[in-house]
């Protein structure tokens, strides 16, 4: 393990380098891993470590589609795709990696499978952290360990296919075996992490729902909005308004940090550019630094757990989610974005 300097700050990393594949395979030879759930995380973590070389097993909902995505991704059923109860029995390692909502409805299968020195697995801190709402209590004779990819699972598998490899946390809640911190960074390595850095299940959970709220998702959506909005009411067209506050930042500026950082992004733009954002960046952060500390506090009292919870459970549930995200879809700025895509493409 590393010890790497963060602006002034130590922390513990593991690089592919100090614990190469080989030694991952090394440390879970006689672990049966079932993969439970194969939605959004499940079928990349899943297929990494296959092709990995680890032994894995897939649990899913028997004749859902997620059953039939499986199949066609090569898991035969009876032989290495499986219910999940069948999938857990004959795990020693329970990865699981259904949605939080699907982790509290099925707990009880998983729970009555968790035999001594068994590992559970999380992708997510959600269901240990806010333990009182969601009833998930892990017994105290397992090992208790969390890898959560910094990114999508679409992120995960292509970075992965490119030879690549997307950060991820790391974390141990019980280590009964006193193996759970071995087991963790190998299966961090094994889905394919880049490098891992330690974190608890607590601190995974708390940034995990403050980013998606914030800056990943909640903060991103609306910012756009925002902007495209004050274009097109000072009479901007839907194209040079979107290509404005869309276009230009995904496929241009984006990537330029990503690779760069923020630094060289302001030093190697125009100097009209470079001296206005500088001047409107303390603006922006002192405006929303309220909001953020706004929906920080949200998270960390689990109100926000207790939303996703409350909604999850509604019988019209994804009724209402698919009313709000054709909403997103229906308004002027993501029609536009579906045109400029379309034109992107024929260049």
């Amino acid at each position: 393990m590393a010890k790497m300097n963060f602006g002034g700050v130590e922390e513990n990393v593991v690089t592919r380098e100090e614990f190469p594949i080989k030694k991952a395979l090394e440390v879970m030879k006689k672990e049966t891993i079932a993969v439970i759930g194969y939605g959004v995380q499940g079928p990349a973590q899943a297929l990494n470590l296959r092709d990995n070389g680890f032994n894995v097993i897939v649990g899913q909902r028997e004749n859902s589609q997620s059953w039939e995505k499986a199949k066609k991704d090569g898991w035969k059923e009876n032989e290495t795709l499986f219910s999940i109860e069948e999938a857990a029995k004959r795990a020693t390692v329970i990865m699981y990696l259904l949605s939080d909502a699907g982790q509290i409805s099925s707990w009880k299968t998983i729970e009555e499978n968790l035999t001594e020195g068994k590992t559970l697995y999380f992708s997510h801190g959600f269901g240990v952290t806010y333990a009182s709402r969601t009833k998930i209590i892990p017994p105290h004779n397992i090992d208790v360990i969390l890898v959560a990819p910094k990114g999508s699972g679409t992120s995960v598998r292509r970075l992965f296919l490119e030879g690549k490899g997307i950060n991820s946390s790391y974390a141990v809640y019980l280590d009964y075996t006193g193996k759970a911190k071995d087991k963790a960074i190998a299966l961090g390595i094994g889905v394919g992490s880049g490098y891992l850095f330690e974190t608890d299940f607590k601190k995974e959970v708390f940034s995990d729902l403050t980013g998606e709220r914030g800056v990943l998702m909640g903060a991103l959506a609306g910012i756009m909005e925002a902007q495209y909005n004050v274009l097109r009411k000072n009479g901007h067209s839907p194209s040079e308004a979107f290509n404005e506050t869309v276009e230009e930042l995904t496929q241009s500026l984006m990537p330029l940090v990503a690779e760069n950082g923020m630094d060289w992004m302001y030093a190697n733009t125009s100097t009209t550019a470079q001296r206005g954002a500088l001047d409107w960046k303390n603006r922006f952060r002192d405006s929303v630094t309220p909001l953020f500390n706004e929906l920080y506090d949200s998270v960390a009292s689990g109100n926000e757990a207790q939303i996703v919870i409350e909604s999850n459970a509604k019988s019209d549930y994804r009724e209402n989610l698919s009313k709000e995200l054709e909403e997103i879809n229906n308004s002027e700025m993501w029609q536009a974005g579906k045109m400029v895509r379309k034109l992107r493409a024929k260049v």
